[in-house]
């Protein structure tokens, strides 16, 4: 069983959030706290967490101060956030502080159950250990955008898309096609292709940088950023 302490100040959400994981096959609610101070203590005393799904909002500290402390004290608990909160800076700090996972409230049982299979997915994957090439690493690091994404037309990767969504999320401001494909080892072309997916389904903003030669550049951003 994959043990999950539920981090969340309202006692309500608390409780459909715990009643949503024990739904999920192989998961299993460790404890629920409602600050920081008593998430730690939990992290500190329970017999064994895997997974924390943790808010930012709390009444003593925020969540990604709690993913700082666990990991000064040495705590690898794996971490998806379940947040209200939505403001890239915050989106961007999860990442780059080491969240798996990233879910934004409200959300049906539907989007909780498709982030717990993928990771139970993902451990299961990481448990095998070995080596792994350049394709296993590539569905690694998008194994946690299962269940989450739109079907996406054919010839396109769930894999790749995670890529570029990632590149573009953790990017202070727009960028081109070229500047994708270096961040993520995709080649211009296919980088581009898939820049343009992202902006047809409304997830990516595309602007226009003139240089001297009067040509257009097609730089991208994140359609969410303020």
């Amino acid at each position: 069983m994959i043990e999950v302490l539920i981090v969340d100040d309202d006692t309500r959400v608390a409780r459909v959030n715990a009643a949503y994981v024990e739904k999920v096959a192989g998961f299993h609610v460790a404890g629920v706290a409602h600050n920081a101070a008593e998430a730690l203590h939990q992290l500190e005393t329970l017999p064994h967490v895997d997974l924390v799904l943790l808010d930012h909002y709390l009444p003593d500290e925020t969540g990604l101060t709690v993913v700082q402390e666990m990991r000064r004290r040495g705590h690898q608990t794996d971490v998806i956030m379940v947040t209200a909160a939505r403001d890239i800076s915050t989106v961007q700090a999860a990442m780059r502080q080491g969240a798996l996972q990233y879910l934004v409230k409200p959300f049906a049982f539907a989007g909780l159950r498709g982030k717990l299979e993928a990771y139970a997915e993902l451990r299961r994957t990481l448990d095998g250990g070995g080596e792994a090439e350049q394709a296993e690493v590539d569905r690694i690091f998008g194994a946690l955008s299962a269940g989450g994404e739109p079907d996406l037309p054919k010839g396109h990767s769930a894999t790749t898309t995670e890529l570029v969504r990632r590149a573009l999320m953790s990017a202070e401001s727009a960028l081109s096609a070229q500047e994708i494909a270096e961040r993520t080892g995709l080649s211009r072309q296919t980088a581009q292709r898939y820049l343009k997916l992202l902006e047809r389904t409304g997830r990516a903003r595309l602007t226009l940088k003139y240089g001297d030669a009067g040509r257009p550049e097609h730089r991208y951003e994140w359609a969410t950023r303020p």
